[in-house]
């Protein structure tokens, strides 16, 4: 067998194992990476849309308290809403309240807020980095599933909406317990015995009177 015969036998054999991936239509170079599109969704939408939806759909967070006390279910289908398929009421909040509580050194920091003044927190509000749950996106009609790729990709999303909304957060330095706050945000329930962590798309303190 001659020296290129043999070269081309080897050549066929690999080629055989092989599976050729031709590239999809826009994957080159300047295509956006997922990343890239949830942030540019988040820049189109935030400032936009979401605030305004916040402050305009916003219900008073002692009205909702008292409402989720009488029945998850019921305050939810009045006062919330809820994804498609089930799962978390979502609520849009807003309200005023006495700090009684702070953990500003956990990476999942949170104020604790006193809401009708018998000094026992209501709620938190949460302070990031570390943020928990989807509120911000579940509670806003304009993110939709399907106009996501997948499951990963609308995930991302919700962690970008809260990394934006505590990210512009600006807090004194010092001892926060005893001031006022006011707030606008989302918080999701899946039980009416559930802590309430609002996600805070505005907050503000100032010395209580």
């Amino acid at each position: 067998m001659t020296r290129a015969l043999l070269a081309g036998l080897l050549a066929a054999s690999v080629l055989c194992g092989c599976k050729i991936v031709q590239k999809a239509p826009g994957a080159g170079a300047g295509a956006a990476a997922p990343a890239d599109m949830v942030g540019q969704v988040v820049a189109d939408t935030y400032e936009a849309r979401l605030l305004p939806h916040v402050a305009q759909g916003a219900v008073d967070a002692r009205e909702l308290t008292a409402a989720i006390g009488q029945g998850l279910d019921a305050a939810g289908e009045a006062l919330g809403a809820r994804a498609a398929g089930g799962g978390a009421w979502n609520f849009l909040a807003k309200g005023e309240g006495t700090v009684v509580g702070a953990d500003r050194e956990s990476r999942a920091a949170v104020l604790e807020v006193d809401l009708d003044g018998d000094r026992a927190a209501d709620l938190q509000i949460q302070l990031g980095p570390v943020v928990k749950g989807t509120a911000l996106r579940d509670a806003s009609p304009f993110y939709v599933f399907t106009d996501f790729k997948d499951q990963i990709e609308f995930a991302a999303l919700a962690r970008a909406l809260n990394a934006r909304a505590t990210e512009a957060l600006a807090l004194p330095e010092g001892d926060l317990l005893g001031k006022r706050v006011a707030f606008e945000g989302a918080f999701a329930l899946r039980s009416g015995s559930d802590p309430i962590q609002v996600v805070p798309t505005r907050l503000a303190l100032e010395d209580a009177p």
